[in-house]
């Protein structure tokens, strides 16, 4: 197995590092230039290097590789209780929530996985849903537009990298304590974060804890017309839905200051989410056959936790070299049953329950080295390999009795994936104002799936990313700079696209199919483009104007056709696609334009994107849940003792053409917040937060054209309304 290989992956390595001789790597130890050291001459440089202060680095205007990094201040200022809240503020990002619960991080308005997510820079387990991360276990949230060669270049839109809590404050003391009600739901949180030093050790631990019990009305509607578009079936659905969630995270940290300047840090993370969900779904029908199912009831039970904890060891060598190594072990739990009923002598009698399992444990080691091999060229190199092992179990029962006898344990599954990755990375600052980063990245990802109703599936592939990027600060400005990049990105299939195995739907329709898994799908591959022209015209102001382009090959779509027994839907590489974008975003304090002005900062963001996937019939033919446009708005104020703001996000609808037959529509979502923070002292503070102030529903539409019932189109309308979350924060 090529990941147990450690020779092999030296000698590559080493080849990789030998192929751009002449450039020099991004690493976080490098520290910016100042406007200062741009100023002074060419010849001053190379004798002196004048570098910022480290409070007045900014990653985003100093670092070549295009990032922009959310602060823990930032990410605490509206009180929120998942990291999705956070995210959906920031340029660039859209999340995607089709019932107001959770939601999926999209950049450039891609979801489904072309958005890599990454906690401490690696992937999270199957399962681990990124809502029911809380902000407080968080330093800051890194978002990369453009992929690098150091993180996996399983990023087709960008990465947005979680870097849980690091810093170490001597002595702090912090409590929160809270609550959120809203329309429908209510429940308490609490924040707990401890740090201290101790000679050569010190030690952080950040906890949260939250509850809600919540209730809602849900109303669906599902009409079918004939081809000269006569209604030939008028159905109303009525749900009721109540349920209530836990969660619970929990981060300590330790770090060892060793001799001769090495480190260890040894740091965990625990997540653990539980969700109870219980509806009834009551069908009248005012045209057509009536309902198969007129009342039914359906709950969902599922537990899911999440254990990770790595080793980092920081090696300081002769001449300014690096070594930077990390060991991780990491474990998923999940368990979930899904449950169908109907009422006591009901006309067709249905009692169906699929028990759900799944664990997945693995192990990661990541290295990196790195070095100055002349003034203002730093060189680096590393790997970055893991093995995990996935169980799955179904089990299905019908009124008490297994529905598949000959199975006495249900359906089972297991998935082995050896994945290892070797890199080198390169930046040189060719000048003061020119710097140049270049790397090659090569992946490769071998999984194996068997199972007791399938044949063993296996899938090898691997992917070659060079990437380039360069930052050039435009001579006789002061804050000018323009930014290119050039990378190769894929997306590689998830386990539950390549198992085989069937899920069966209760009701099988075109609108509500079977699932079933494709062995042979293959990674979609993407060629990027990226440019941008940053303008940083005062203290804390800016504008920017970009522009990306993504060519995908191997396109998946989830294709719906009729067997001749039942409605399936299976992941197939149908085409190509492509994407194009363009972002605009400005912020800056009001004292930039009026000096006297009132301390008021300002922000606005506009993003559009256009897609087309080959192979599906246009108008609409866009890639599958992209949001064509989207913008945000806010302000903070501050006056003495009280800082106030607003932020207002709005989010394009539109129509999707899945395929010649189905169809989606987007809905245009209009989300306002509002916050207040009062300080009562330096030890008591307390804030106050609103959302969805505008009362919004969330909705889901879509079309299919169905053989023997015409078009059929549905509509589902969440019921959501306005809510407001209190926190006391103390710090002791």
């Amino acid at each position: 197995m090529y990941i147990l290989a450690p020779i092999r992956m030296t000698l590559l390595a080493a080849a990789l590092a030998s192929a751009f001789p002449a450039l020099a790597q991004q690493t976080t130890t490098s520290a910016p230039k100042t406007d200062a050291a741009q100023s002074a001459s060419d010849q001053k440089m190379q004798k002196v290097e004048v570098r910022g202060m480290a409070d007045s680095y900014d990653p985003r205007r100093d670092d070549t590789a295009t990032k922009i990094v959310v602060t823990q201040e930032e990410i605490a200022k509206y009180g929120d209780t998942s990291v999705v809240d956070v995210l959906k503020r920031v340029p660039g990002i859209t999340v995607s929530s089709p019932n107001g619960r959770g939601g999926e991080v999209r950049m450039r308005g891609l979801g489904a996985g072309y958005t890599q997510i990454l906690i401490n820079g690696e992937r999270a387990p199957a399962g681990f849903s990124i809502d029911s991360l809380s902000p407080d276990v968080i330093e800051r949230i890194e978002v990369l537009r453009a992929a690098s060669a150091e993180y996996s270049t399983q990023s087709v839109a960008g990465t947005v990298n979680i870097v849980l809590k690091k810093v170490v404050r001597a002595g702090q003391r912090e409590f929160k304590i809270g609550a959120r009600t809203g329309s429908g739901f209510q429940g308490p949180t609490a924040n707990l974060q401890l740090s201290d030093k101790l000679g050569k050790m010190s030690y952080s631990v950040a906890a949260s804890v939250m509850a809600e019990q919540f209730g809602r009305d849900v109303l669906s509607d599902e009409n079918a017309f004939d081809a000269v578009g006569v209604p030939v079936q008028m159905r109303d659905i009525a749900g009721a839905e109540d349920g209530r969630l836990k969660l619970f995270n929990l981060a300590p940290r330790l770090n060892w200051a060793l001799e001769g300047g090495d480190t260890l840090t040894s740091q965990s993370f625990v997540n653990s989410a539980r969700f109870r969900l219980h509806n009834r779904q009551t069908t009248s029908t005012t045209l057509g056959a009536p309902a198969p199912y007129p009342v039914l009831d359906s709950s969902v039970r599922s537990d899911n936790d999440v254990v990770r904890t790595e080793v980092n060891w920081v090696h300081k060598l002769a001449d300014g070299a690096k070594l930077d190594v990390k060991a991780s072990l990491i474990g998923g739990w999940n368990t979930t049953d899904n449950r169908r009923w109907t009422p006591a002598g009901a006309p067709r009698a249905v009692d169906n329950l699929v028990h759900l399992e799944a664990d997945e444990q693995g192990a990661t080691t990541v290295g990196k080295y790195s070095k100055t091999i002349m003034q203002g060229h730093q060189l680096g190199m590393g790997w970055d390999g893991g093995w995990s092992v996935r169980n799955d179990s179904r089990e299905e029962f019908e009124a008490g009795a297994r529905v598949f006898p000959a199975l006495p344990k249900g359906e089972e599954s297991t998935s082995k994936v050896a994945r290892l990755a070797l890199y080198a990375q390169d930046e040189w600052s060719l000048t003061p104002r020119l710097s140049v980063y270049l790397g090659a990245r090569w992946e490769g990802i071998r999984t194996t799936t068997e199972g007791n109703t399938f044949d063993t599936g296996r899938s090898r592939s691997s992917v070659w990313s060079p990437v380039l990027q360069t930052l050039w600060k435009i001579p006789d400005t002061k804050g000018d700079q323009v930014r290119f990049a050039v990378t190769r990105t894929y997306k590689a299939p998830s386990f539950q696209q390549l198992i085989p195995r069937r899920q069966t739907s209760i009701d099988n329709r075109s609108t509500d199919p079977d699932f079933a898994g494709n062995p042979d799908l293959q990674p979609e591959l993407a060629l990027g483009f990226d440019a941008s022209y940053e303008h940083y015209w005062a203290e804390g102001a800016l504008f920017s104007i970009s522009g990306s382009m993504r060519r995908i090959d191997g396109y998946t779509r989830s294709l719906v056709n009729f067997d001749g027994a039942r409605w399936v839907a299976m992941p197939m590489n149908a085409g190509e696609a492509s994407t194009r974008g363009l972002e605009l975003e400005t912020k800056f304090p009001l004292k930039a334009l009026v000096k006297d002005a009132p301390a008021i900062d300002l922000r606005a963001s506009v993003s559009a994107n256009w897609s087309k996937v080959d192979g599906v019939p246009g108008p609409d033919n866009r890639i599958d849940g992209q949001t064509p446009l989207s913008s945000t708005l806010g302000i903070d104020y501050k006056t003495g003792q009280l800082t106030t703001g607003a932020s207002f996000v709005w989010k394009q609808g539109g129509l999707v053409r899945i395929s010649d037959r189905q169809t989606a529509t987007l809905q245009t979502r209009r989300d306002l917040e509002a916050t207040a923070l009062y300080k009562f002292n330096p030890k008591y503070q307390l804030r106050v937060a609103l959302s969805n102030l505008l009362g919004q529903d969330f909705v889901n539409q879509g079309s299919f054209l169905e053989e023997g019932r015409g078009l059929v189109e549905r509509e589902t309308r969440f019921k959501a309304g306005p809510s407001v979350r209190a926190t006391l924060e103390l710090k002791f």
